[in-house]
């Protein structure tokens, strides 16, 4: 794997209409891409759910797989179980899914959003057999998988599973500590399993680009010029067992960040860390609900409710107090009036949503919250 660590994650590209997720402006994606190859840097990671039924691998193959020879890139793409649950799927996915990157291989393949159910459902449909036959026919270099479930879950799964090679984990210095997502500890279990960490949310969807004004003026004391968000990447990109840092940059600004710091990367000093884990204790003790915007509930949803950007509206309240709600509550009819989402108020309580989400939040009662803060 490439000694650098950021990777670039396909999953919140620049768009042509900020409306519409499914169209993404592909001259900004490719000056994006020939910024971030120019510095030396080579991996990508997508996923067919991203940007809406395979728009992110049609978008990696027009931007990268048609304008550069195929040994300059490393590319990663996943098995999704909530797309595809029969055996007889399989292969058909698989093709479509080098058909739409434009390739004849997949550096990395991962089995997509792991979980106690997903494991079950990969195991009896043949997954794992199946990947092993790609990766025996050349399909496939390396196998691993990407992961959203309780430690405990992660060592059955490797215990299982030893021929996996990667594991791919939501670090983040706010969840570290988290009861539900268990950065720390789905860490130190991948360590204990010897398995390289690709890393996943490392800016949690974002939101550790805007903190709460405490934890910002903390970091913003000790590095006047470094951004919010680059003491989040660091943290994660300084960790031993950590090979790949993913970002989902959306625009220029967010790539020559990011660059700034990766492209010659130093690990955080003791005294960094332990600016950080404060930062970290002042953004916990404020956010109400730990959603990291991956939109895995939005696709399906029969009311068309924007379930991710609703939460962030309700988190900026959270954490930025009374003079946000006004704010919040255009934003949210903004969404609601011109884009057309529907309303949380429409919710009918179907739980598709909470079966797709890797945080296990309990969204319909989120959705009620709500409703009646900002409706």
């Amino acid at each position: 794997m490439n000694e650098k660590k950021l990777g670039f994650g396909l999953m919140r590209l620049p768009l042509a209409d900020p409306a519409d997720t499914a169209k993404v402006d592909y001259e900004t994606l490719r000056k994006m891409v020939d910024r971030y190859m120019g510095a030396g840097f080579n991996y990508f990671d997508t996923a067919v759910p991203y940007h809406g039924g395979g728009n992110s691998e049609t978008a990696f193959r027009e931007c990268v797989a048609k304008r550069y020879p195929r040994d300059s890139y490393t590319l990663t793409d996943k098995l999704t179980f909530f797309i595809v649950q029969k055996e007889e799927e399989l292969e058909g996915f698989f093709q479509g899914q080098l058909k739409r990157c434009g390739v004849e291989y997949f550096d990395y393949y991962l089995l997509h959003s792991m979980n106690k159910e997903y494991l079950e459902l990969a195991e009896r449909i043949g997954a794992f057999e199946f990947v092993a036959r790609k990766k025996a026919e050349g399909k496939i270099r390396h196998v691993g998988f990407s992961f959203h479930d309780k430690a405990d879950v992660l060592d059955e799964f490797l215990t299982r599973h030893p021929e996996m090679e990667y594991v791919q984990l939501q670090l983040n210095y706010a969840d570290w500590e988290n009861f539900d997502v268990q950065s720390r500890k789905c860490y130190e279990v991948a360590v204990k399993h010897h398995k390289p960490v690709l890393v996943m949310e490392p800016v949690k969807g974002g939101l550790l680009a805007n903190v709460p004004e405490e934890a910002e003026k903390l970091l913003k004391e000790a590095e006047p010029d470094r951004s919010v968000a680059s003491w989040a990447i660091r943290y994660v990109a300084s960790l031993e067992n950590v090979v790949m840092v993913l970002s989902g940059m959306s625009s220029m600004e967010q790539m020559e960040d990011n660059l700034s710091y990766m492209a010659d990367f130093k690990p955080l000093t003791k005294r960094e860390k332990q600016l950080v884990e404060r930062g970290a204790q002042i953004i916990v003790s404020r956010e109400n609900i730990a959603c990291t915007g991956c939109r895995y509930c939005v696709d399906g949803c029969p009311q068309k409710i924007g379930i991710p950007d609703f939460f962030k509206l309700m988190n900026d309240i959270s954490k930025f107090g009374a003079p946000q709600v006004e704010r919040s509550k255009n934003y949210y009819n903004h969404f609601t009036g011109a884009m057309g989402m529907g309303k949380a108020s429409s919710c009918i309580k179907c739980g598709q949503c909470e079966g797709h989400c890797p945080q296990h939040l309990p969204i319909i009662k989120y959705l009620e919250d709500t409703a009646g803060m900002l409706e």
